[in-house]
């Protein structure tokens, strides 16, 4: 089946994605799954405002712009929005903490803030919004200035943030002043008493997402490495499971995954493969105070990677993580177009549930996956991270593919295409809300309407 085919039975023809594989296993154990939807919600309406196309019945509400003014007073919205989450607060409150990926370059910086700020020349961080339960915005606040590249994260059982640097550069590099590449914690309420501190004992790499056992405390780690040696899968078995706010502190053992025979994910094609076996090796130099994690030696049974490695998070028993693509030109054994794998920590299994493509009919190069997130009525959520007109998919568990909104912000012409990925999507604690942002003009949204659960 081509792309365009599989796209037609999906009724997203010209959306620029296709997914393939055994999307029932995503959903097992998951009390969500038990209301999963098998359709979309029809097509999408054009959106007169020019912002963010839905389907017909769903409505959004712009809850912050870049360049506006934060209403701590603290200076302008930064850019780049990026990973993002939405924790419960009292009353009926929800917490948004959303990262802010500026590089060097990046176009509004993150405002310094005493206590907040762990190098003063970087540019990123994170922001936190209080909605209450109509999605008003009660403040708008920095919660962590002077990181760089905070692209995603995750929420941890304890109801913060752990927000993710995807940068290897050093003090003296790019005019940091400190090292960088480390994870911190990010306490929605009080940022103060989260501060900025780096976890280190987590390791200093290119960052993407993470995700807490919440049984037994474990974090699972995404490494995004775009060119060859590729990125590491990792876990960090913390001193202190499930300690609480400043608990990894504490410190703990990071390693990384090796599946036995296979070095590179990428040449797994087929949806359903398992490997049971999997092992994990302690990382040398978490710091990578000489070399880069990904090129240290892992000893005679080397160690696995896979390019890319982006969106990770915990569903049922497993931990699932997305490789947005591979590419043979880059390095990678083989190509795709997007994988989503499985792991069942306590059968030591891995399993590809997911892939994404299907063929050579690809029209836009980068129609990749990117943030993903479970729906409340079952299905997954995936931001689309490329090149052209950008989607946020769903998927059911019966493999059904459908566009769940369009960013209008970006069309382009073909003369000059426009580049802005959909990223953070996440879901209110009562799942009646879909929060999701514009990279760039930075957009956070607040998507209600008729929700199937």
């Amino acid at each position: 089946m081509t792309r365009r085919q599989a796209l037609a039975r999906s009724g997203a023809v010209g959306a620029g994605i296709a997914f393939t594989g055994a999307l029932s296993e995503l959903f097992t154990g998951t009390a969500a799954a038990q209301g999963l939807g098998h359709q979309g919600y029809g097509p999408l309406v054009p959106d007169p405002n020019g912002l963010l196309d839905l389907p017909e019945g769903f409505r959004y509400r712009v809850l912050s712009r870049e360049g506006d003014a934060l209403r701590s007073g603290e200076g302008p919205v930064p850019s780049n929005f990026d990973g993002m989450t939405a924790l419960p607060g009292r009353g009926g409150r929800v917490h948004l903490v959303r990262n802010h990926e500026n590089r060097v370059t990046g176009r509004i910086i993150v405002p310094t803030v005493p206590g907040l700020t762990y190098d003063p020349m970087g540019k990123g961080g994170c922001t936190t919004l209080t909605l209450d339960s109509r999605n008003r915005v009660l403040s708008e606040r920095v919660a962590i200035a002077g990181t760089a590249v905070n692209c995603a994260g995750g929420p941890t059982p304890w109801r913060t943030w752990l927000t993710c640097e995807e940068t290897e550069d050093k003090a003296g590099t790019n005019g940091y002043t400190k090292d960088h590449g480390f994870i911190f914690e990010v306490d929605p309420v009080d940022p103060h008493r989260s501060g900025a501190v780096p976890l280190t004992a987590m390791g200093r790499f290119a960052h993407e997402a993470i995700a807490v056992d919440p049984g037994r405390g474990i974090v699972y780690e995404t490494e995004d490495a775009f060119q060859k040696p590729f990125g590491l899968f990792y876990r960090f078995l913390p001193e202190k499971p499930l300690g609480g706010p400043g608990s990894l502190r504490a410190g703990g053992r990071l390693q990384a995954m090796r599946v036995p025979g296979v070095p590179d994910l990428s040449v797994v094609q087929e949806a359903g493969t398992s490997f049971n076996g999997v092992q994990w090796v302690d990382v040398p130099d978490p710091l990578a105070k000489t070399t880069p994690i990904r090129l240290q030696d892992f000893g005679a049974g080397g160690i696995t990677h896979a390019q890319k490695l982006e969106g990770c998070y915990w569903g049922g028993r497993s931990v699932y993580f997305v490789s947005s693509f591979a590419r043979r030109s880059n390095g990678s054994g083989a190509d795709h177009y997007g994988q989503i794998w499985r792991l069942d920590p306590r059968r030591r299994r891995l399993t590809l549930v997911i892939v994404f493509g299907p063929d050579s009919d690809v029209q836009l190069p980068g129609d990749s996956p990117d943030n993903i997130c479970l729906a409340p009525s079952g299905g997954l959520m995936v931001c689309e991270d490329g090149s052209g007109v950008q989607h946020v998919y769903g998927v059911t568990r019966s493999g059904e593919v459908y566009a769940m909104a369009r960013n209008r912000q970006n069309i382009g012409t073909p003369q000059a295409p426009a580049y802005s990925e959909f990223a953070g999507v996440t879901f209110s604690p009562d799942g009646r809300t879909m929060y999701v942002n514009c990279y760039t003009p930075g957009t956070t949204f607040a998507v209600t309407g008729p929700w199937k659960g």
